[in-house]
């Protein structure tokens, strides 16, 4: 069943709007710098729930969970590490609640980000424990009922492999999304290029691919066309910040506003992305203006 909903959506021929930011819309709500976001999910639901109802209200088609630092190794730099469980699954509880409200026609995606640890032999995170961290917190998730799950920002990989390795542990059918973060002069940070993540990613079974978060939308739109290159029967997914952020009293402001976002939206729509949203920086406006744009 969760499977046909995906395709019933990812196949409509249409573009798919995803949603924007968590993160910048919770430090907005007052949430301070430093502290992990997924422990909100418990302490102020309501505002993780309002943030869910305003990309419902923009149109978006899939939404990310509030867990994107939700596995034990970021979780633990905070001593939370043994709630994997309890923050991941009512982080899904919470979106479904808003999505059914909403008339159920969206889907809930379980968000997983990096583990905050360098694989090794860079860094000193085995590939089996880290199977092991990534297939915890997508278990959680499955267990608070999402209908995909969506990898992203990841710049290894070795690393992304490893997620994906630990959420087919657990879920071997279900859809999965996987973006990865071209900051570094059209490369990841570890050095990976748009191309070559294009193919591993398909190879290990992604049902979409394409990048995230960044230094804005012109850094993603030649990501999105190598890759279409590379695999050009590839379903893309683009999701940028809005622009290069600016510190204005120890807070990151993004100066792309909805209009000049949903304008490099449409070059990303030109360049093959069929799933389409906001990161960092990303509000409801932001993606009412896309919805608008995409509709148009």
């Amino acid at each position: 069943m969760v499977t046909e909903r995906w395709h019933a959506l990812i196949d409509s021929g249409g573009p798919v709007l995803a949603d924007g930011a968590m993160g910048t819309m919770l430090f907005a709500e007052g949430l301070q710098f430093g502290d992990p976001p997924e422990v909100w999910n418990l302490t102020h639901p309501e505002v993780v729930r309002r943030i869910h109802r305003g990309y419902l209200d923009a149109g978006s088609r899939i939404l990310m969970t509030n867990t994107f630092g939700g596995n034990r190794k970021r979780l633990g730099l905070h001593g939370h590490e043994e709630r994997v469980d309890e923050l991941n699954r009512t982080a899904a509880i919470l979106l479904r609640s808003e999505v059914q409200a909403a008339g159920g026609q969206a889907l809930v995606a379980g968000d997983i980000g990096p583990s905050g640890e360098i694989m090794a032999p860079v860094g000193t995170l085995e590939g089996a424990e880290a199977v092991d961290v990534f297939a915890e917190q997508a278990a959680a998730l499955v267990a608070g009922g999402v209908d995909l799950i969506w990898i992203e920002t990841m710049s290894d990989l070795a690393e992304i492999k490893a997620a994906i390795d630990g959420v087919r542990r657990v879920a071997p059918e279900i859809p999965l999304v996987t973006t990865m973060t071209f900051d570094t002069r059209g490369r990841t940070m570890m050095g990976v290029s748009p191309e070559r993540a294009a193919k591993a990613l398909i190879d290990w079974g992604a049902d979409a691919i394409g990048g995230n978060c960044g230094n804005g939308p012109d850094e993603l739109i030649p990501v999105l066309e190598k890759m279409r290159a590379a695999v050009p029967g590839a379903r893309l997914v683009a999701k940028s910040n809005a622009g290069m952020p600016e510190l204005v009293d120890m807070r990151a402001v993004y100066r792309s506003d909805p209009a000049d976002f949903a304008d490099q939206v449409a070059r990303m729509r030109a360049a093959g992305a069929t799933i389409v949203g906001g990161c960092c920086g990303t509000t409801p406006a932001h993606l009412a203006a896309i919805s608008a744009a995409v509709r148009a």
